[in-house]
């Protein structure tokens, strides 16, 4: 099976290319780039005016499955994927029964190598049950395939339990994921704390909620000399520690999410439980903390942190109903709109944070489009003005503060090993 992509803008970070020409893909793989490519192909595929990028990697998705498939499911959440770009993305292991064990991982590859149009990982957790008082089968889930441990929705309160999390995975070789919540300080906190909460009369978190833990794991990565990934960093505290940490050449990656660097606490329109997420949407200050964050490249990755929810569910005020909202199938298209359009950043620094750095921070051997490589690719029209409409989502929840806001740039087609798992108007 050979797929052919004509005169489309290749942009490869991991080679630096950034240049008109077609891109033959051969058995899965991608087997010449040129200026052109005179080969003749079973499908092809016309890229005029559209970026060819490595297919976009997520590391930070939740798929609720297994436990929660009224909320997503590995086969929705993955088709959710392919229609945002997304070729791999990494799963959280906040499932019911929790991903702290072989069985869970197994079952989670197993299914999704029969039934998901992409690829998916799963992260495992750092403590049985994310109860924070007993680790993990690290090892055993390692062996199973994990590309990283996380206690995502919760932060490993007991240092001395989590420090030695850490040094498993400096042993296993893995990263991991760190979600700074110091729940101490959350006092039943539902948004920033700020004037928009007292304006709605609602309950604040802190900045510290978040600085204080991310301080502290930087410490303790240092100490364990693992590599330690920040998740979903919302505050200008964060941005200023990451920086600290990199210039002092500590193994510490970041990511941001789409949410937190398009939106502020002051956007929340009420008491509009689709502006709920942990952490929450911060001041105008801190997400211009963000943004130069990402350009500067103290923040490594652009990750959505999807979070589906039912309709039932975020339906209730926002003290009732839980944190979180849907991002796969919009990170690009605000990416391209708030961050390249406004000059945060290039096209190629947006492949770069959102297929290729990804890629690496977990020893994937993917995100590039050199000759030879898998051929996971996505194709963006950077011209293709449209409003985001909860309507047309792949996956099964629709939480989302995006609906009907007018973007530019959108994903056209998604290509898993040489396989085209979504397309559209090209």
């Amino acid at each position: 099976m050979k797929l052919l992509i004509k005169n489309g803008r290749i942009i490869d970070p991991a080679s630096g290319l950034d240049d008109k020409a077609d891109l033959l893909v051969e058995d899965g793989r991608i087997a010449k780039v040129s200026k052109t490519v005179r080969d003749k192909a079973d499908q092809i595929i016309n890229a005029k005016g559209c970026y060819v990028m490595p297919g976009f990697i997520d590391l930070h998705v939740h798929l609720r499955d297994p436990g929660y498939e009224e909320k997503e499911t590995i086969v929705t959440g993955a088709k959710a994927a392919a229609r945002g770009g997304f070729t791999t993305i990494l799963a959280m292991p906040n499932t019911r029964p929790v991903a702290d064990n072989e069985d869970v991982v197994n079952y989670v590859h197993q299914k999704a190598k029969n039934l998901a149009p992409v690829n998916v990982l799963q992260i495992g957790a750092v403590t049985k049950r994310q109860e924070g008082k007993e680790l993990s089968e690290i090892h055993e889930m390692v062996q199973a395939g994990i590309p990283a441990i996380s206690e995502d929705g919760h932060s490993v309160m007991n240092a001395d339990l989590y420090y030695r999390a850490m040094q498993i995975a400096k042993e296993e070789g893995i990263p991991v994921f760190a979600h700074c919540e110091d729940k101490n300080l959350v006092r039943g906190g539902v948004i920033n704390a700020g004037k928009r909460a007292e304006e709605l009369h609602l309950p604040g978190i802190m900045n510290a909620v978040e600085d204080v833990i991310t301080a502290r794991d930087i410490v303790l990565a240092q100490a364990a000399d693992v590599h330690l990934h920040l998740c979903h960093c919302s505050t200008k505290g964060s941005v200023w520690m990451v920086k600290q940490a990199k210039e002092k050449g500590l193994k510490v990656t970041a990511e941001a999410t789409p949410h937190h660097f398009v939106l502020a606490d002051e956007d929340i329109p009420g008491d509009d439980a689709n502006y709920k997420m942990n952490p929450p949407l911060r001041s105008a200050e801190d997400v211009e903390a963000i943004k130069e964050g990402l350009k500067n490249d103290f923040i490594d990755v652009i990750a959505t942190d999807h979070a589906p929810h039912t309709a039932i569910e975020k339906g209730r005020n926002m003290k009732r109903a839980p944190f979180g909202i849907v991002g796969l199938e919009t990170a690009a298209t605000l990416t391209y709109s708030e961050l390249v359009l406004k000059d945060y950043l290039t096209p190629m620094q947006m492949a770069e944070k959102m297929s290729c750095r990804p890629a690496k921070i977990i020893g994937l051997d993917k995100g590039t489009l050199q000759e030879g490589s898998v051929a996971d690719i996505v194709i963006f029209n950077p011209d293709i003005k449209y409003e985001i409409s909860v309507n047309d989502f792949a996956g099964k929840a629709k939480n989302t503060p995006f609906d009907k806001r007018k973007t530019t740039g959108k994903v056209v087609a998604t290509i898993v090993s040489g396989e085209v798992v979504y397309r559209e108007g090209i």
